[in-house]
């Protein structure tokens, strides 16, 4: 039963909270705009009781002034050291501020702050085709900075999906033209510096405001499948960079001992030549001055020749040969000999020389002299002999 059905004597509560069932209906709005006027200084309304809420001139300018000041309070905002504010009025760009601390028109002017000094990383990765129809696993990592604010924000509608797309199709470009052995052993470097390359090529047309600071190529990896067989591969690849580097290292090191070898040899060549040519050139001259002598005397001439000789041919050798008149033995014992071996401790046993005309006294001739060379009348007695 509803609450105004006849019967129902006010047992339920109406909507408007009468409890004691005084039904006196919903609240009068012509009076709460009339109370309202009231506490702003507005007077009474029109005839037959009804009045609007009025308000005088002293209240509006009150309330723009208040509304004014809230909304220049509104306008300050910071941009911080490493940023940049991109100003847009009534959505058109109308230039950029610098750090410190800034007013703009509130609901006419908007401010974007981006930073522009911090480096920012965007990676890449996946599994990718090479050249010889292999199939590796990639991972590169861009490093970049904003450039032109303006540009970052709205020349593209994501900046940094752009240039993560644009990551990964130069990545699998230069990926697409390598071999495998290129991208996972020696051919690295070349890939990283064709991917940057190409990278900032595709960017170019695009005007994002980003510039590449580094792009970092990870080390690749082969399908797990075949993982082994491609280290093995690798650690004789280094092993043979390595051998090859140790080789050069080693070249590097006999090569100046060789030439100082060579150098070394054609100078004691080029000595040797020069000493033998000034010793012929004196023997030479040596006979030219002997010539006049051997055209006035020449059986003396000869046997002084022969007996220098000689004298040059056994001036090392340690036997003493006498020639003496008569003939018997004569006991030689090699006192330079027994010098030298004094310090070894070893006994010398003499040694009998049997030559020829030995003094029956056993002594020396009073023509040989004290160290064993016969003189030069021995010498021409010889010779006449």
């Amino acid at each position: 039963m509803a609450w105004n059905e006849p019967g129902n004597k006010g047992k339920d509560k109406d909507p408007w909270g009468n409890k004691n069932g005084n039904d006196k209906g919903p609240p009068d709005l012509d009076e709460v705009f009339r109370n309202l006027s009231k506490r702003f200084g507005g007077g009474k309304g029109g005839s037959g009781g009804s009045s609007s809420p009025s308000f005088n001139s002293t209240s509006i300018i009150v309330v723009l002034v208040i509304g004014l000041l809230v909304w220049g309070a509104s306008g300050f905002y910071t941009i911080k050291e490493a940023e940049r504010g991109v100003t847009l009025r009534f959505g058109q760009h109308s230039g950029e501020v610098g750090p410190g601390l800034h007013w703009k028109a509130t609901f006419i002017d908007e401010v974007f702050p981006v930073n522009i000094k911090a480096v920012r990383s965007i990676p890449a990765s996946g599994s990718m085709l090479t050249s010889d129809e292999n199939l590796v696993k990639v991972e590169l990592d861009v490093q970049y900075r904003v450039d032109d604010a303006y540009l970052y924000l709205f020349s593209a509608v994501d900046a940094n999906a752009s240039l993560s797309e644009a990551t990964d199709s130069a990545l699998r470009y230069v990926i697409g033209h390598n071999t495998m052995d290129d991208i996972l052993t020696t051919g690295r470097d070349a890939i990283r510096r064709d991917t940057w390359a190409e990278l900032e090529r595709i960017l170019e047309p695009y005007q994002l405001g980003l510039s590449i600071q580094d792009v970092n190529f990870l080390p690749a990896r082969p399908p797990e499948e075949v993982k082994d067989a491609f280290d093995d591969a690798i650690s004789a690849q280094e092993d043979e960079q390595r051998f090859i580097r140790e080789a050069e290292a080693y070249a590097r090191e006999i090569e100046p001992k060789a030439r100082g070898q060579v150098e070394r040899m054609a100078q004691q060549a080029s000595a040797y030549k020069q000493r033998e040519v000034l010793e012929a050139e004196g023997k030479v001259a040596r006979f030219e001055q002997l010539l006049p002598e051997y055209q006035m005397a020449p059986e003396v001439t000869r046997k002084r020749l022969y007996l220098d000789a000689m004298q040059e041919v056994m001036v090392d050798t340690n036997k003493v040969l006498i020639d003496t008149k008569n003939n018997g033995n004569l006991m030689y014992l090699p006192l330079d000999k027994m010098m030298d071996n004094q310090t070894k401790r070893t006994a010398v046993e003499p040694v009998v020389e049997t030559h020829v005309n030995t003094p029956s006294n056993n002594s020396f001739n009073s023509s040989m002299p004290l160290d064993g060379r016969p003189t030069r009348e021995a010498r021409s007695r010889q010779g006449r002999d």
